[in-house]
């Protein structure tokens, strides 16, 4: 089976070494395509190819269209315009080609600005933290002054963002130089944001929220539209260097069970947690395999071979997951071709 994952992210690796391991000798090739010859992911796979960097939107389809059809393309898992890619299945099964999508495309268009996400999810689904979405001084204020009523501590991150980018905690007592000067991260002083805020009258959709101080879960799931498959827990240290649990918290397993079924998620995808005062609350899903996917499949489950298994409407047996396991990553230097 010819696989081809376009242009995503480097941990893209993870999933080509299980999906490898799974399948019999020559059962499998996979391709992968990149904008830069030095892509990581192009160390892991069958065959690489360059992508044209400008190209994106509709002429970035039509150009996938046709490398399916030149590299007789069996399996497309897009990760660049994933979301576009999802309205246009009919090309590529014309010719053949399967396309796996995490799920349709007005739901990966939610996903990818939490500010709605949070908004219409139903706490039947799955429970979120108390937040205001903000886009001027005023409003910004107004949402501090309630939720500071409510919390200890309160946070701050942009409604559009990928790995945890923005996210700052709001400090009331130190300023900037402090944080300098002592090295502390990932806080802002909140009077030096409003005074930001003055010189920017109103500026793209903010998230103020209550802090979720506790232990944080990364969840790696195989599903098949809207029924889950297997997903394993990780949950991680607060402490650095100490590694991750492979877990299995009930609350947490439900609400994915529910998330999974609401959006009727698909293939590979990662869904975030964090415990605050009240329990664990969802912070994200990720349409796309996460960077700790790798570590997840060390539980005993190899979720890349368990979502294709879905994607082929094969039937496959559990696996038994190791709890209590603890892993890690190790950085491995390599040579780039």
């Amino acid at each position: 089976m010819r696989v081809w994952f376009n242009k995503t992210f480097s941990t893209i690796g993870s999933v080509f070494k299980n999906l490898r391991q799974s399948a019999p000798a020559g059962g499998i090739t996979l391709i992968c395509t990149h904008t830069h010859t030095t892509a990581a992911a192009f160390l892991s796979a069958d065959e690489n190819y360059l992508e044209p960097a400008e190209l994106t939107g509709r002429d970035y389809v039509e150009w996938c269209v046709d490398f399916c059809h030149r590299h007789d393309i069996q399996l497309f898992w897009p990760g660049k315009e994933a979301a576009l890619i999802s309205q246009y299945h009919e090309p590529f099964q014309a010719m053949g080609t399967q396309v796996v999508s995490v799920a349709d495309h007005d739901t990966l268009n939610l996903l990818h600005n939490k500010a709605d996400f949070y908004a219409g999810l139903s706490p039947d689904v799955a429970q979120t933290m108390d937040f205001f979405a903000v886009n001027n001084g005023d409003e910004f204020d107004s949402a501090v002054k309630e939720l500071s009523a409510k919390h200890e501590r309160l946070c701050v991150k942009p409604a559009v963002s990928v790995y945890g980018l923005g996210f700052r905690i709001l400090d009331t007592q130190r300023d900037s130089i402090t944080h300098l000067l002592k090295d502390v991260e990932y806080q802002i002083p909140l009077q030096e944001l409003r005074q930001g805020m003055s010189n920017t009258p109103k500026f793209d959709t903010l998230l103020v929220m209550e802090h979720l101080a506790g232990h944080e879960w990364s969840v790696d799931c195989a599903g098949r539209h809207g029924d889950l498959l297997c997903a394993v827990q990780r949950k991680k240290s607060q402490l650095a260097g100490h590694g991750q649990l492979i877990d299995n918290n009930a609350e947490i397993g439900g609400m994915v069970i529910r998330l999974t079924t609401h959006f009727r998620l698909n293939g590979l995808f990662n869904i975030q947690f964090k415990d605050g005062v009240n329990g664990p609350r969802l912070l994200e899903i990720n349409p796309r395999p996460s960077g700790g996917f790798g570590m997840a499949c060390l539980s005993g489950a190899n979720l890349a071979h368990i979502a294709l298994q879905g994607i082929k409407g094969e039937t496959f047996q559990q696996p038994v997951i190791n709890y209590g396991l603890k892993v890690t990553e190790i950085n491995t230097p390599v040579i780039l071709q």
